[in-house]
């Protein structure tokens, strides 16, 4: 098989890899490798804040596992290929010169053994790393069940490491995965997290779920979300929603993929690292799942308008980021600017504050945007549903790392 059918074959393979964020690119040439980029080229970010492209393929789609949801189980009838290290440093290294990457997200189907994948990884990147002296950035993708040798090996050669847990729990992952186990997922977080310094996978670790492929809620998701960064210090949970691309008793049947919820998961993940809430904050077990209508945080705020209006020039920080609307960034600004003056609804908008949402749950000098009688939760929440655009009509995208 040519190299270049098996780049488009194990590209589009990779794409259903959440794990490193792939916004995609359309990028392409006349000539040459870079007419099969639109299916391999994914974005991620570096420590700086710079959007970097990587090559993202797997090493091969063969697979001794037979996981249900899995376009690469083994019991499916797809064209299968296989990259030998050399090919796919020969590829690395001709997209980096081109201009079309920075780096590399390698990941793979498991042949013979988790071990026998691992050598063939640590090869490939062993030969970028000493042969064609790679200095790119590298995510793998670590194999469950390889020996911790293996696993040294490979996070000392790259910058991050991720291994998927799949899904939410461990009934699930009998259900549809029962070659996988997840407590050989937890040893590999456990490891990484333990020795991870500037020279051994230090650009952190990473593991995605698939949603909706079983009947977890979201407040199941998002608990062994929280509990995994507790635990692990992971630098992001993925979130992908379960895509039917398998017939089979055990999935369930849908017409499309569940990206408005996968939408609000990445939301409430937002919201649990950056804005001081907790799970048990969003969601309980009279109130499961996210509302699909408005988004996590203005749920919360509906459900505790008690708490509300806050007064933007006396509120603190804490306060100001449980405020729909508003931001980390702008509720730094806020605190900057209410130093040198009393910020009004006009000034809102220049601070960067999402002045629709915001309004309903703000005064502003003691003064609400209308009339204090207004200030009703059903009131609230009609206009807020009926000033976003229908669900229906929105067009919902999958995710990246750095959506907010």
């Amino acid at each position: 098989m040519e190299l270049k059918e098996k780049l488009k074959i194990l590209a589009d393979s990779a794409k259903y890899d959440a794990s490193c964020s792939s916004s995609g690119s359309n990028r392409t040439s006349k000539n040459g490798l870079g007419n099969t980029a639109i299916a391999g080229i994914c974005h991620s970010f570096a420590s700086d804040g710079r959007c970097i492209s990587l090559l993202k393929i797997l090493m091969t789609n063969c697979c001794i596992f037979d996981c249900k949801y899995c376009l690469n189980r083994k019991s499916n009838n797809i064209k299968r290929a296989i990259f030998t290290p050399e090919e796919i440093c020969e590829i690395t290294i001709n997209f980096y010169r081109r201009n079309y990457i920075e780096g590399l997200f390698l990941s793979s189907g498991i042949i013979k053994s988790p071990d026998y994948t691992m050598e063939l990884m640590i090869k490939t990147i062993t030969l970028l790393r000493n042969k064609y002296h790679f200095g790119g950035y590298i995510h793998a993708k670590a194999i469950p069940g390889a020996s911790e040798i293996l696993l040294r090996k490979l996070g000392s050669l790259v910058d991050r490491l991720s291994a998927n847990i799949e899904l939410p729990t461990e009934n699930g992952l009998k259900l549809l995965a029962p070659n996988k186990d997840s407590n050989k997922v937890d040893k590999i977080m456990s490891y990484v997290k333990e020795k991870q310094n500037r020279k051994f996978v230090p650009a952190g670790q990473s593991t995605q779920m698939i949603i909706g492929a079983t009947k977890e809620s979201d407040l199941d998701i998002m608990s062994k979300s929280s509990s995994m960064y507790d635990n692990y210090k992971l630098k992001r949970v993925f979130y992908s929603a379960y895509i039917p691309i398998n017939k089979d008793n055990l999935l369930p049947t849908l017409e499309k993929p569940p990206l408005v919820r996968e939408n609000r998961l990445y939301q409430a993940d937002w919201l649990l690292r950056y804005y001081n809430f907790k799970v048990n904050d969003l969601l309980n077990e009279n109130n499961p799942n996210f509302n699909i209508l408005v988004d996590p945080k203005t749920d919360w705020a509906l459900r505790n308008i008690e708490l509300f209006p806050k007064e933007i020039n006396k509120c603190s920080y804490y306060d100001l980021l449980k405020i729909p609307g508003i931001g980390v960034k702008s509720a730094q600004r806020i605190l900057k600017a209410r130093r040198n003056f009393t910020i009004t609804f006009d000034e809102l908008k220049k601070l960067g504050v999402v002045l629709k949402r915001a309004k309903y749950f703000i005064t502003c000098n003691g003064k609400y945007f209308m009339s204090s009688s207004y200030f009703k939760k059903e009131f609230i929440e009609a206009n807020i549903v009926l000033e976003d655009k229908s669900i229906e009509n929105t067009k919902i995208e999958q995710l990246g790392l750095f959506n907010e």
